[in-house]
């Protein structure tokens, strides 16, 4: 059995609670001894039976406490040393009393709710030095994860594990009721303005490029002076063309767009031919030899800007991520529905882990103290719990006394 420093202090009280009790019962047997021989008619009498009754009771609970742990004297009375030969039934029944009195969702959800978890987590989070601190152990984490994951595992588990299921399984419809429901909902505003936000910044930021490009397509016979007037006012169409769909949602090129994802979408959920067609062009993207190597690198890139981000505490995984943390904070400790559903979830999911993994928990309690010898068990048990046994013993040797004195005091009256 390895003792640690907390072992070390219960086994220094065991033993002096030990001394004491021994201590009373030498104490009650000097008194009895010395007592014997005087005049019991007066108070001696009173003393020495009190005495006496003191040294029954301490035997008594000494026998009583002893015979828990093992053979009083090494005598093998029935029914003592409890715990050695009788450990594996005292385990099933502390797992047993674990599992029915602490293991229940009722409790867990009990105390889930009353550990206001949601307002403390949001207290927390919300003081920078606490954000940061979290981003650090985040952070510390994540790489730690990152470094044990190897890129052929990565692509292992892409090339031969994701990808053939997907390959499999039909995406059509799932691809065309989701871009439906993108484009109805709006969702894909924001890509849009992004993508002619982009096409507007680089018409202009490049207009020599612009016009290189449509002048390659001007007829060799006309002259210089009238392309560039053509190229120069096609430029300042398409610039303000580009900025229109920019600014205004309603614009129609924006409606023909939606109206053609929604088209598409259509006929990925219903039309056969579009749908065949699509998972051609699904499988071959798949199947295709490069899609191995493009995985791997693709994922090496991501773990090496991942890794930069999290060495750099200026990145925007570091501020984005501190300022992310404190908002929730916020939110947390101002939006009682959300902190509520928090709240609700965690006890779901402690529920769910206590009735499907809580009988396999507890049986830790048995197969710990199985894999004991009973001497081994007697020690552990008795560590614990065998200091305040000793009051047992007090107890025995003091309210022996009084029942002594009790009980002689009767017998004078009555006689």
């Amino acid at each position: 059995m390895v003792s640690t420093e907390a072992d070390e202090q219960r086994r220094v009280g065991l033993r002096r609670m030990k001394a004491l009790a021994l201590s009373l019962l030498i104490l009650a047997a000097v008194v009895y001894l010395a007592t014997l021989r005087l005049d019991h008619s007066g108070v001696w009498g009173y003393v020495n039976t009190g005495a006496e009754a003191a040294m029954v009771g301490a035997l008594a609970d000494w026998f009583a406490v002893t015979a828990l742990f093992r053979y009083p004297m090494g005598l093998k009375i029935p029914h003592t040393a409890i715990v050695p030969t009788r450990k594996d039934e005292i385990g099933r029944n502390l797992q047993d009393f674990f599992t029915d009195n602490f293991l229940t969702e009722e409790i867990a959800r009990e105390r889930v709710s009353a550990a206001d978890i949601g307002r403390r987590v949001g207290t927390w989070v919300r003081e920078p030095e606490h954000a940061e601190r979290a981003m650090v152990e985040g952070v510390r984490i994540a790489r730690a994860g990152l470094s044990r994951v190897r890129d052929e595992e990565i692509r292992e588990f892409v090339v031969d594990g994701l990808l053939p299921r997907l390959a499999n399984e039909p995406i059509s419809p799932i691809a065309g009721d989701l871009l439906d429901g993108i484009i109805r909902d709006g969702a894909h505003s924001g890509l849009v303005d992004l993508v002619f936000g982009e096409v507007h910044g680089w018409l202009g930021e490049n207009p020599r490029k612009f016009a290189a490009v449509v002048g390659e397509r001007a007829p060799w016979w006309t002259p210089p002076w009238a392309d560039e007037r053509i190229i120069n006012w096609t430029y300042q169409q398409a610039l303000q063309w580009v900025s229109e769909i920019r600014d205004d949602v309603s614009h129609p090129t924006r409606r023909a767009l939606d109206d053609l994802l929604l088209r598409v979408a259509a006929d990925l959920q219903g039309d056969p031919d579009v749908q065949e067609r699509a998972e051609a062009l699904k499988a071959r993207l798949l199947t295709h030899p490069q899609i191995g190597d493009t995985v791997e690198s693709l994922w090496h890139s991501v773990r090496a800007s991942l890794l930069s981000a999290m060495d750099d505490r200026d990145s925007q995984l570091w501020t984005r991520g501190q300022a992310m943390l404190q908002e929730i904070g916020d939110k947390l400790l101002t939006d009682d529905e959300l902190r509520l559903r928090l709240e609700a979830r965690l006890g779901d999911i402690v529920s769910f882990f206590i009735n499907t993994y809580g009988h396999e928990l507890a049986g830790v309690i048995t197969h710990t103290i199985e894999r004991w010898d009973g001497k081994e068990a007697s020690e552990r048990i008795e560590l614990h719990v065998g200091r305040d046994l000793q009051f047992i013993r007090i107890n025995g040797t003091v309210v022996g006394a009084l029942a002594g004195l009790v009980i002689h005091t009767i017998s004078q009256l009555i006689g």
